[in-house]
């Protein structure tokens, strides 16, 4: 593990004098986070079934953030959310670069492999990016008291979700409109960084409720290894809007919008990012025939990087969906279908570059899953998509699960599934040349990176104040691109292939604990060993690593105390095992805030992150992250 910083007990003390005088006088609370750990086992959860269930029913390794935990951990990005979901794995590079994983995977930007196997949606809206199926952190962003959970499952979803769900689905959730009443404003700032969100919504009229939104971030640039600034400082300025309307008793139609704009770096030597999306969606409720949804969304993101030396592109992604849920006597089902078309343009440089430059990706599904209740506490899950990828043709995405209810409290299930990664121009399109010694071109004959995944879990809650899931997984990948030898004048000519192959298998788990009504403990960790390894009879050009650093091991231990009324305390620690094959060592970190509560429309709060040292490193090539501490304001009206 690595060594606490010179300041690191200076930083931890200050949060804890803070706490002392309020633990002296503790009071009972009755809501820590708003809901009991019995409540928390029946929240509503969608994205296991692609239907409401509750979460102690779901058959799936799912860890729900939920609204009160993204608040009281004084998190500014989704990034820094997502490190409270024990089941996902995140790192941070720079300012705006972040890496987010479950079961491994984080990929190895030297060999350009990139973290490209994990859906992430925002109110069903996709938003990796289709030219190498991974995400642009530095492009999504909510105001956080506008999110009502986040859905993390670790694990295939290709099933329901398609391609590239492949590790794992997040899904973020927002509130309605109708939620969000009145005026809100939320400053946040610190020496570093700084964070500003408000938001005004109403009504106009009995059926139909509106939200504008606005937010602003800002973060100074990170060090180097020498100590040197990195001068990679970080902006982010977004506004939107929502309008939910209820023309009758069984209709909900919900219209929202984002545009924004950013830069990372300085003026004259930077990356520019820009886009604007909008998504209008329409449930009704069909009575004994069941409930309709269709979906459709305009996503367009761009980004500029010919200041240093880089080249450019954009994307413009038209989806349409729909799905319709009816229970037939013992039968659950869920069938839908959609298609995506993806128009794109790259600019690249002498050096990078694609061929062809301008391109469209067409992608179609047609997707079915039956529940069906064997016996009162038996339950068999069967579902399977037939999605039409570009460049790979119609892939088939099975799945088949079993969840047996030993009691109210308790669950086990099982499943086996399997997902595709989808290549990507990246794959297939690349050109990359260093004369007069180095090419690497991409490959019209890459194939879809294959996994087929076994699991057996459980979630179980033994006493009114705990309750504990823990899953099993067996994951086996086959067709992983690898980087291979191919024909020219160069002295190195390469290209993309499928020569790796292997197994990832571990144990994630996490627990809730009220050890009293007003402080409740939060464990979780994620155990994971890899065996990676080239095919059979064919030449390594580079090691299995090159499709993952990944640690051994990553725990978290969380700490929520409401010491008095109106007042909350809360620490977050992580401990992050050597990630294999690199450099960056093992670290031990504690984010923390504490929050009054002074009047029912202002809160203060002090937060701070990376307590422990003064800087730390998380991924191979990254900046040194340092200690970051900001005061903060809330204000409703």
């Amino acid at each position: 593990m690595a060594s606490l910083g010179s300041q690191s007990g200076i930083a931890v003390a200050a949060f804890a004098a803070a706490l002392i005088p309020f633990v002296a006088r503790a009071q009972e609370v009755d809501n820590l986070r708003g809901m009991s750990i019995e409540d928390l086992a029946e929240v509503n959860v969608s994205s296991v079934s692609k239907t409401d269930m509750p979460l102690v029913d779901a058959a799936a390794s799912i860890y729900v953030i939920s609204r009160d935990d993204i608040l009281r951990s004084g998190a500014t990005t989704l990034p820094e959310m997502l490190r409270l979901a024990p089941n996902l794995q995140v790192y941070q590079e720079t300012p705006s670069t972040w890496v987010v994983t479950a079961r491994g995977l984080n990929g190895n930007s030297a060999a350009q492999s990139y973290s490209n196997k994990l859906l992430v949606l925002v109110d069903g809206r996709t938003v990796y990016t289709p030219l190498f199926s991974g995400v642009y952190w530095d492009l999504p962003d909510v105001l956080p008291d506008d999110i009502d959970r986040i859905e993390v499952i670790s694990g295939p979803g290709a099933t329901l979700w398609g391609a590239n769900a492949v590790n794992g689905v997040i899904n973020i959730i927002t509130r309605s409109s109708s939620e969000t009443n009145g005026l809100y404003a939320d400053v946040r700032a610190g020496p570093d960084r700084q964070a500003v969100g408000a938001r005004l919504s109403g009504r106009a009229g009995d059926d139909l409720s509106y939200e504008i939104n606005g937010r602003y971030l800002h973060e100074d640039g990170f060090d180097l290894a020498s100590g040197a600034s990195a001068k990679d400082p970080w902006h982010h300025l977004q506004g939107g809007f929502r309008l939910d309307w209820t023309p009758s008793d069984l209709d909900l139609v919900a219209l929202q919008g984002d545009i924004f704009d950013g830069r990372d770096g300085q003026s004259g030597s930077s990356e520019d990012t820009s886009g604007r999306n909008l998504t209008a969606r329409w449930n009704r409720d069909m009575g004994s025939s069941g409930q309709l949804q269709a979906q459709v969304f305009y996503d367009r993101i761009a980004r500029d990087s010919r200041s240093t030396g880089g080249g450019k592109f954009r994307t413009d992604t038209f989806d349409g969906e729909v799905q319709h849920n009816i229970t037939l006597g013992a039968h659950s089902i869920v069938w839908g279908a959609g298609a995506r078309v993806v128009d794109y343009r790259i600019d690249g440089t002498p050096g990078l570059f694609f061929v062809p430059p301008h391109g469209s990706l067409f992608i179609a599904d047609l997707f079915a899953q039956d529940s069906i209740a064997l016996t009162k506490d038996l339950t068999f899950v069967g579902g399977l998509k037939a999605e039409h990828l570009p460049y790979a043709g119609t892939s088939l995405l099975p799945e088949a699960r079993l969840a047996w209810k030993l009691a109210p409290e308790a669950l086990i299930w099982a499943s086996v599934e399997r997902a595709v990664r989808s290549p990507t121009p990246f794959d297939e399109d690349v050109q990359e040349r260093l004369p007069p010694t180095v090419s690497l071109s991409g490959n019209p004959q890459f194939r879809t990176e294959k996994l087929t995944a076994f699991e057996l879990g459980t979630r179980l809650q033994p006493a009114r104040s705990f309750s504990l899931s823990a899953t099993a997984f067996y994951q086996h990948y086959q067709d992983l691109r690898s980087v291979e030898l191919g024909s020219g004048p160069l002295l190195l000519n390469l290209t993309w292939g499928n020569n790796q192959r292997g197994d990832i298998y571990g144990l994630e788990a996490w627990a809730d604990w009220r050890a009293t009504p007003w402080w409740t403990l939060s464990f979780g960790g994620t155990w994971l060993e890899e065996d990676l390894r080239t095919r059979t009879g064919e030449l390594a050009v580079l090691p299995p690593s090159q499709n993952g650093n990944d640690p051994p091991y990553v725990v978290t231990v969380r700490s929520s105390i409401n010491p008095l009324p109106h007042v909350s305390f809360d620490l977050d620690a992580r401990a992050v095992g050597h990630l294999r094959d690199s450099t960056v060592k093992a670290y031990r970190e504690v984010d923390g805030r504490i929050a009054w509560q002074v009047a029912p429309a202002v809160a203060l709060s002090l937060s701070g992150t990376n307590l422990l040292h003064d800087r730390h490193q998380e991924y191979p090539g990254g900046d040194y992250i340092p200690r970051r501490i900001m005061g903060g304001v809330e204000l409703r009206y």
